[in-house]
């Protein structure tokens, strides 16, 4: 079973039946039919208000139908809409053109200007009088003109001449005509005469003459009483076809490959003729992109070949009048042929040279054109300077070698240039364009109709380059000479009237013009005094189907302007609003019709001089609806087979019921019985198969459904047809109907649409409301597939609409029609918003933001929110204000309090439920100091610490920032950051120098940041006496809260001593350094401890040491590296099968990713760089926020590697040995000036390094040496750690004396130096290898 979403039109706005016999009419002797003659137009401006009726047979009984759609309602109402939205026209009181009225008046109806523009394009710009009899005695109108011939009017010197003149006016126009601006006397010659009626000029030569004597300017007038209406100036010429001139053409010789021109000339004719190209034998010349003839009818050639010899090459004219073709005496052409033919580039035939100028009018098409030779053929191409060519008015003829641009506009001016090019070169072309403009209308005058006394202006506005001049006549007279008028001012393009009268009617003439031409329009102005009028028939029978939109309509006029109300069954209050909507025309739009809208409605026409009224019955009709379906059957042949269909409709329509076979109409045979419920088939043969469609239709509407036959063979075995037929989504259901109207349920019921084959499963109804979100669909409940009505639960004052959609195996149905609307009345809200939160944007204030309430649970109009908040500790009255919004700001509150916070939803109708409360707190600001911040060191190898929290938080602790650095006198080290999370209290600092100082810094940290810091120095050493330089340290070693450092952690310090203290050994150990990281998660419950430095402690092999945490995470990664390559390995707690991203960033900033499978570790590095700074970190592919700290790494320099095949080599040992030597000269001769110098004391040589107490410091030098820190030969160490290798063996850094020392960026220290240590002695044989002619060269690098 299908059912069809088709139901019957009939008209507009119902039926409308015969009127009753009206006595005026009769009294008048006019029948009904005599409405079949009115045809009227809008007389607007003064008040006269006369539609268009077209009012049609009366006597037929039926004039209008309403359109019944039940099934496409929606689309219905939209057309309805569009055909009242009429684009208003400009009315007079306007700034621009029209009334100034004197008085409150109506604006211009909207069905008005539909009849207004009918008669616009009927007319020529004429307002059309109503042709009724009784209004043509009465109302009387200047001329019009409504025909005339066009400006150059060229005719055929055969024919007879015609130049047209209509117009119209009451009394009816006479017409009379100048020649060259003179009286045309059309009696005196006898060969010329007027039409009657009419002022169309007929010249006759049937007896004789010449047409070329009547050639000249005419223009036609037209006057009655009330002025004279002019047509345009009327150019008369006579069609030319002159012959072609008798020439000799000698041949044309020319060497193939070499470009060549035919040219036409043809004889100037009129109009210009048609120019074509043919051979003797008539057949035309084929043209191509080579051969192609120009705008001026010439033959191009690009480049001639021998094809092209040949004796007959015509140029033809064909001109249009005349009908006839001149030919021109033909070329012949003779090619030279050469051995090749010669390759050049492109050059232009037509236009010469690189630029030209063109002028065009607006409006008209602009042709370019560029011809081009060069063997091989050129190309053409074709550009706009500055922009691109219009694509939807440009297009290319000719071969590409034409460009065109249709309807050319002020924009299309610029510089355009063509390109022709092949493969031996380009050229180009410009081609400047001016757009200039005859006059054309901005504001055309119309014409003015105005009741006495009221005021008025006429407007002429044209455009054009130049800009046109604006002439203004009266009554075919210039302005200036016509007799005075003080009701009248004229204002450059506008005529202003004021307090007008009937002598003030008169016609007026604008011309504007420049040197591309003129326009001249005419506008008459008259002045009606008419009372009120109705046109439509009267007691009109309206029939409308249920549910529908209809329109009641009641066209009148009357000047002045009538003001029109509607009425019902003979009511006092005006009918406007709710379901009522009266149009500016007057019409009476029923939005929803109902039963309780039947009835009869009076509209009143109402003006100072009257008044008139007329009725309307309105009777409201039940739709058709089939309510049982024909349902799709499989039948074997021979069988019978029958069809419902039931309807159900109006008894007071006459119902029709007929049968459609595959949609054409079916033929009901002796096989066949049709009843009013069903259609029988006796005997099915296969010939019966198809689809089966019953239409239920009235005189207002209509409803459809049809059903599927399948006949079956007799040998074939009885199936389901739905399983062998193809599945689809359900149709969309139809007919919804709400009833059982309750405050807060209603009953939707629906008609199920075809299934396709697949059972429908369920039904989802949605709804919509026109208040918070019109348009949008909400889901509002689900029911199974087997039912088609239920009752919904309603909110309180929402304006629902419902559809439904049908769902099955396959998929949804398209959303039903939609129903009606329905409101349901309002009530108190039963809930508050929700996700009510109270947060701080600044130190001084509370944001409190909620969730806002929808339109289902508003449930009345202007929802608003009740906003209250107190302070939570000091329990305060509340404070509390209104918002309609979503938020509010609460100012001018302390720091980081606890307020309790409660919103409460009202409505026009009262408040909802008491709120319950929320907590929320104002803005934070930055912490107060730590409290009892205590530095002690119980051995010289650790320094502990601890604090208390601030006493102020002002807000959410985050965690401390601790920094720390080394000092000794005015030399500092590096300052090292550490992270805290906001529970720990202590913190260990396993020290690795025991001379120099620390001091620290700790601040706490909220949301807001770092607040107001505390700073401590640790202890003094007991045996410090004076400041001394900081000794060569490596990085404290971080230590958890016990402070306790594990051995792994030393042996990983001095492995990492050694590897970078031996650069030759090319694998090193993998190292464990403090953690080197830039932010840290912190928790309530485990404190962690972050340590970050600027710069991070760059190692040969690098491992982060970390504990395994509880959530998915990354840690523990070791990097391994060489000259160019390193191995990196790392611990996880992800599954099986995570991907990794191994992420690493060289010291140009250079990064590169490598995508690595879990268990492919160790993962190898091949693409590294010797002795250059790596940074690296690893992170998941999936979710690369979940990563492995930064770790920097350097890779060791490309010599290491070799250092020991070479060191082997004769001629390396021999040149390092020269080398070793010269250094060594080089040592002792500075070393002797220094000596020299008296500047630097000289301690002598020592068995053991000085302790503090040391005599040096007398004379002011000193340094450190110790057995537990003393630095490797050839090495540097710096305050924070990190060895560096020295220039030289014998640098200068080991001499000094003791004034005060300083430190760089790196932490090295520079500054005076003492007396160079006896490097014999103080190492002994561990020493030799400073002096080997290897070591010797790499410290001079």
């Amino acid at each position: 079973m299908r059912r069809l979403a088709a139901r019957g039109a009939a008209g507009d706005a119902g039926e409308v039946a015969a009127p009753a016999a009206d006595s005026s009419d009769s009294a008048q002797g006019r029948s009904p039919s005599s409405w079949r003659l009115i045809d009227l137009c809008a007389i607007w401006d003064a008040g006269v208000y006369l539609p268009s009726a077209a009012w049609n047979g009366a006597s037929s009984g039926v004039a209008r139908r309403r359109l019944n759609e039940a099934e496409r309602l929606s689309s219905v109402r939209e057309a309805q809409l569009k055909r009242l939205k009429v684009t208003r026209p400009r009315v007079l009181g306007s700034r621009e053109q029209g009334q100034v009225p004197r008085m409150a008046r109506q604006p211009l109806p909207p069905w008005v200007h539909a009849a207004f523009l009918l008669c616009l394009l009927s007319l020529g710009g004429a307002i059309e009088i109503p042709m009724d009899p009784s209004i043509q005695n009465e109302l009387t109108q200047p001329p019009t003109i409504t025909k005339q011939s066009v400006k150059d009017h060229i005719v055929d010197p055969r024919d007879n001449i015609l130049i047209e003149c209509e117009a119209k006016g009451n009394p009816a126009p006479s017409f009379h005509w100048t020649r060259n601006s003179r009286f045309f006397n059309i009696a005196k010659d006898p060969r010329v005469s007027m039409r009657r009626r009419s002022g169309t000029l007929v010249i006759d030569f049937r007896s004789g003459g010449r047409p070329e004597e009547y050639e000249g300017e005419y223009q036609c007038f037209a006057r009655n009483k009330f002025g004279t209406a002019l047509s345009n100036r009327i150019r008369l010429q006579v069609s030319k076809s002159p012959l072609w001139p008798k020439e000799n053409l000698d041949p044309v010789v020319v060497q193939e490959g070499a470009p060549l021109t035919l040219q036409c000339n043809p004889p100037p004719g009129l109009p210009s003729p048609v120019i074509f190209w043919m051979s003797s034998s008539m057949e035309p010349i084929t043209q191509d992109k080579r051969v192609s003839q120009g705008h001026n009818g010439d033959l191009y050639f690009s480049n001639v070949m021998l094809q092209d010899m040949q004796t007959d090459y015509s140029c033809n004219a064909r001109f249009h009048f005349t009908h006839t073709i001149q030919q021109k005496n033909p070329f012949t052409l003779k090619v030279l042929t050469t051995r090749g033919v010669a390759e050049r580039t492109p050059s232009f035939m037509y236009p010469q040279g690189t630029a030209s100028s063109q002028m065009v009018l607006r409006g008209m098409d602009l042709l370019l054109e560029c011809i081009a030779s060069g063997v091989p053929t050129p190309d053409i191409a074709w550009y706009k300077k500055g922009g691109d060519l219009p694509s939807d008015k440009a297009k290319f003829e000719n071969f590409n070698k034409a460009l065109r641009i249709t309807n050319v506009s002020e924009e299309d001016s610029g510089e355009y240039f063509c390109l022709a090019s092949n493969k031996m070169g380009s050229i180009r072309h410009t081609i400047s364009v001016r757009v200039k403009a005859a006059p054309y209308w901005l504001d055309e005058p119309k014409n003015l109709i105005l009741a006495p006394g009221e005021d008025g202006r006429l407007v002429c506005r044209a455009n054009g380059n130049p800009k046109p001049t604006v002439q203004w006549m009266v009554n075919g007279e210039p302005l200036q000479s016509a007799p005075p008028n003080p009701n009248r001012e004229v204002a450059g393009d506008t005529i202003i009237f004021r307090d007008t009268q009937i002598s003030s009617r008169a016609v007026y003439q604008c011309n504007t013009s420049n040197e591309h031409g003129y326009l001249l329009a005419n506008a008459f102005v008259s002045v009606l005094d008419v009372p009120p009028r109705m046109l439509s028939p009267r007691n009109q029978l309206i029939r409308v189907i249920l549910y529908n939109r209809t329109r009641l309509d009641c066209p009148f006029f009357g000047s002045p302007i009538p003001t029109l109300r509607w009425f019902k069954n003979g009511q006092g209050s005006n009918l406007d609003g709710g379901n009522y909507h009266v149009y500016e025309n007057g019409s009476l739009e029923i939005k929803m019709i109902r039963k309780e809208d039947q009835g009869i409605y009076t509209c009143v026409a109402t003006n100072i001089l009257g008044k008139a009224e007329n009725q309307v019955r309105l009777e409201v009709k039940d739709p058709t609806r089939i309510y049982r379906m024909p349902e799709d059957q499989v039948a074997k042949r021979g069988t019978t087979v029958q069809l419902e269909c039931r309807v159900k409709h109006d008894p007071s329509l006459k119902l029709t019921v007929s049968w459609l076979k595959d949609d054409e109409p079916l033929y009901i045979g002796n096989r066949m019985k049709k009843e009013d419920d069903s259609l029988t088939i006796f005997g099915v043969a296969e010939r019966d198969q198809g689809s089966y469609t019953c239409v239920a239709s009235t005189e207002l509407d209509q409803d459809l459904a049809k059903a599927y036959l399948t006949v079956l063979a007799d040998q074939a075995t009885p199936t389901n047809r739905l399983a062998a037929l193809p599945k689809g989504r359900p149709d969309r259901p139809r007919d919804l109907e709400l009833t059982d109207l309750a405050e807060r349920s209603v009953r939707l019921t629906w008609i199920p649409g075809d299934d396709n084959n697949s059972p429908i499963t369920d039904y989802v109804v949605q709804f919509e409301e026109d208040q918070f979100q019109p348009g949008v669909w909400h889901d509002h409940s689900k029911y199974p597939g087997s039912v088609n009505s239920a009752v919904l639960r309603l909110s309180p004052y929402v304006n629902y609409q419902f559809r439904v959609i049908a769902v099955n195996e396959v998929g949804s149905s398209h959303p039903s029609l939609p129903s009606e609307r329905y409101r349901t009345s309002g009530a108190p809200p039963e809930s508050n918003p929700g996700d009510v939160k109270g947060e701080g944007t600044r130190k001084n204030n509370m944001e409190i933001t909620w969730t806002p309430m929808n339109a289902t649970s508003a449930f009345g109009p202007n929802l608003r929110y009740i906003v209250k908040w107190r302070r939570r500790e000091t329990r305060e009255a509340w404070n509390n204000v209104t918002v309609w919004g979503s938020r509010y700001v609460v100012g001018q509150t302390p720091v980081y309090v606890p307020y309790e916070i409660r919103v409460q939803a009202e409505n026009d109708f009262g408040k909802g439920p008491e709120p319950e409360s929320v907590i929320g707190y104002s803005g934070e600001d930055l912490p107060s100091a730590p409290r009892r911040f205590r530095v002690r060191q119980p051995n010289l190898e650790t320094i502990n610490l601890e604090w208390d929290h601030p006493e102020h938080p002002n807000g959410i602790m985050t965690g401390y920032t601790l920094k720390y650095v080394a000092f000794n006198g005015t030399k500092v080290g590096k300052q090292i950051v550490e992270n805290f999370s906001p529970n720990q209290t202590k913190f260990t600092v396993q020290r690795t120098d025991p001379v120099s100082r620390y001091r620290f810094t700790l601040s706490a940290r909220t949301q807001v940041g770092s607040g107001e810091a505390v700073t401590e120095e640790s202890p003094a050493p007991p045996n410090e006496a004076t400041p001394t330089a900081a000794p060569p340290t490596l990085p404290p070693t971080t230590v958890g809260a016990t402070g306790a450092v594990s051995s792994t952690d030393a042996t990983a310090i001095a492995a990492t001593t050694e590897a970078t203290t031996v650069p030759i050994i090319p694998t090193v150990a993998p190292t464990t350094i403090a953690t080197t990281t830039v932010a840290t998660t912190t928790t309530a419950t485990a404190a962690t401890t972050t340590t970050t430095e600027s710069p991070p402690t760059t190692t040969s092999g690098t491992k982060i040491h970390e504990s395994a945490p509880d959530e998915q995470s990354i840690w523990n990664v070791t990097v391994l590296p060489n000259s160019k390559w390193a191995n990196i390995t790392w611990k996880h707690n992800f599954g099986p099968g995570t991907d990794f991203v191994v992420e690493y960033i060289d010291s140009n900033h250079t990064k590169k990713t490598v995508p690595v499978k879990a268990q492919a570790q160790p993962i190898q590095l091949t693409d590294l760089y010797p002795g250059m700074t790596y940074t690296l970190r690893v992170y998941s592919r999936d979710n690369e926020g979940i990563s492995s700290t930064v770790i920097t790494f350097m890779t060791s320099t490309a010599y290491t590697n070799n250092q020991a095949d070479i060191a082997t080599q004769g001629w390396f040992i021999g040149l390092m040995c020269a080398i070793a030597l010269l250094v060594l000269i080089l040592l002792i001769v500075c070393f002797i000036k220094r000596s020299r110098g008296g500047k630097y004391p000289v301690r002598e040589k020592k068995d053991v390094p000085l302790g503090p107490e040391d005599p040096k410091e007398e004379d002011g030098s000193f340094d450190y040496s110790d057995e537990d820190n003393k630095p490797l030969q050839g090495s540097q160490t710096s305050l924070d750690g990190t060895i560096k290798q020295q220039e030289s063996d014998d640098s200068l850094v080991d001499y000094g004396e003791g004034g005060e020392g300083q430190f760089n960026e790196d932490g090295s220290f520079i500054g005076q130096y003492t007396v160079k240590k006896d490097k014999e002695e103080t190492e002994g044989n561990e020493s030799s290898e400073a002096t080997s002619p290897v070591n010797a060269i790499y410290s001079l690098a």
